[in-house]
């Protein structure tokens, strides 16, 4: 059986951020780490004390270049019969059949200063004004404390069943996803309508 044909790939502007957010705090932590592994080693202590700092300090800063090289590996594509999402670590399908309502609203709107801690705030600030599309479903493929494990806290508004999803030319997303759902198999010919707001804040690495 042929594979089906899938529509364009959207890259993920959340998993992106926190991606960018992160890799360097991560990366900066493993150097710090192994900077202390060779000054106990230099000092003279049993090497077991600067050995577990060093492979300590090894395997973070491996992580935050894993985080960097990831960055903008997350994507969501519309196909005939579902949705995919994908991240490094997670592939998950959602079936149309599944799609109750979808519907807009900006980043800020969903997660407003007052109902988020101080440290999402500077999260959420630099998207705030960027248009997400909330998907609300029946039920997802997987329950949503699982998808907690693979995803950030600002893919739910809540513990409905539900999906937040945040692209850039979110227009264009919409468009072809409700005509791949609906049937058809070419992309509308919709004017790009870009969030540009992110473009500009998320550090450019």
């Amino acid at each position: 059986m042929a594979a089906k044909k899938g529509g364009r790939r959207y890259p993920l502007v959340i998993f992106t951020h926190m991606m960018s957010r992160w890799w360097t705090a991560i990366f900066t932590l493993g150097l710090a780490m192994l900077g202390l592994a060779w000054g106990i080693r230099s000092w003279g202590f049993e090497q077991w004390r600067w050995m577990t700092f060093a492979v300590l300090g090894g395997f973070t800063a491996i992580a935050g270049i894993m985080m960097w090289l990831f960055r903008k590996s997350a994507y969501v594509q519309p196909f005939s019969d579902h949705l995919k999402l994908a991240t490094p670590f997670l592939r998950l399908n959602i079936s149309y059949k599944r799609f109750r309502r979808t519907s807009t609203a900006t980043m800020g709107g969903l997660f407003p200063p007052k109902s988020v801690s101080k440290a999402m705030q500077d999260v959420v600030q630099p998207i705030a004004k960027m248009t997400a599309i909330v998907i609300e479903v029946s039920s997802m493929p997987m329950s949503q404390n699982a998808l907690r494990l693979f995803l950030s806290p600002l893919f739910f508004k809540d513990k409905s069943p539900h999906i937040i999803i945040l692209v850039s030319d979110w227009m264009r997303f919409s468009a072809e996803m409700d005509s791949m759902r609906h049937g058809g198999n070419e992309v509308p010919n919709v004017p790009h309508r870009r969030d540009i707001s992110i473009l500009s804040k998320l550090p450019k690495k």
